[in-house]
């Protein structure tokens, strides 16, 4: 049995692969595979891993003896699961595993940005407070959550873990229906509504066709001139331009980002030269605590065991 792994950096350092050795005996794990690498490497595989390496029609019929394809992530766009099922490859992904990870990092991110943490950090170390006057420094603006409206686009596990911290927070929370839905659930608001109203607006809605450019520069007009946008899902959901102009032109507080539509954003991004103290940005890393990535590679691994043994668990085909 050939099994291979062609992407195993993107998960990171220090990770117990004891389980995939277990359920793979023998597999060769590849940290980097180029497009071009694609085809030599999985030439006769049965099980292929990886997170976002495409695997496309072709690697399927050069490969009839493959089997299972499996992704330590949850999106499946990098796999062509028409072909799978005309093949009679069965792919699975990995769900749920980083939640915590998820909505520490949107709170922890929002506390710097609402409590200006950063600038007393440099205000401190710069020598400000041994100068100042009085016992503290109120330089820069303080918001307490509690006194704020959170809203979430987007409520599978993600939306509901950031919705139970927030509300140990104090905060109100709001969901939003599905946007460019005319149908509004009793438990939700219209997508419209929750922007005009809410102070934080915290995206975990996937990227869709419907989706794609979903935050632009009609909703940023529309948002109150003091609420902050986070974005942790996928970068093609904001326009980033449009967002850069709204921070300039202060038609919101502020902005969170974790992703961008192209990672890395190799051609740049109107947002990485934008320099204001409003702006907070990561590359990519809300999901990647230690725990987080061990437990999306322990999943993906039990899913490899269900299938082995004709089960069917997290399977997208």
């Amino acid at each position: 049995m050939k099994a291979v792994f062609l992407d195993f950096a993107t998960l990171g350092p220090n990770l117990d692969q004891s389980s995939m050795q277990k359920v793979l005996p023998g597999i060769e794990i590849f940290n980097v595979t180029s497009d071009e690498e694609v085809a030599e490497r999985i030439a006769g595989a049965e099980f292929i891993l990886g997170n976002k390496i495409r695997i496309n029609a072709q690697h399927m019929l050069d490969n009839p003896g493959l089997r299972f394809i499996g992704l330590t992530a949850t999106g499946t766009d990098n796999i062509d699961l028409v072909a799978a099922q005309e093949n009679g490859v069965a792919v699975a992904n990995i769900r749920a595993y980083c939640t915590e990870s998820i909505a520490e990092h949107v709170f922890g991110s929002l506390l710097n940005l609402t409590r200006s943490l950063s600038q007393y950090n440099t205000a401190v170390r710069a020598g400000e407070w041994q100068q100042a006057k009085d016992f503290c420094l109120l330089s820069y603006p303080m918001r307490e959550l509690s006194a704020m409206t959170l809203g979430i686009v987007g409520f599978g596990d993600l939306g509901r873990g950031v919705q139970k911290v927030a509300r140990a927070f104090g905060m109100n929370v709001i969901v939003s229906a599905r946007p460019g839905s005319d149908a509004v659930p009793d438990d939700r608001v219209a997508f419209d509504e929750l922007i005009a109203v809410a102070d934080v607006i915290s995206l975990h809605c996937p990227l869709t066709p419907e989706t794609k450019g979903l935050i632009a520069a009609d909703e940023f007009r529309r948002m109150k001139a003091d609420s902050i946008l986070i974005n942790t899902a996928r970068g093609g959901l904001v326009h980033s331009a449009a967002l850069v102009r709204a921070l300039e032109a202060g038609e919101i507080g502020g902005a969170i980002i974790d992703v961008l539509p192209e990672e890395p954003p190799v051609n740049g991004n109107p947002l990485l030269d934008y320099a204001g103290l409003n702006l907070l940005m990561t590359p990519h890393v809300g999901w990647a605590t230690n725990e987080a990535r061990q437990a999306g590679l322990d999943q993906l691994m039990s899913c490899v065991t269900a299938f082995q043994n004709g089960n069917r668990q997290n399977r997208v085909v």
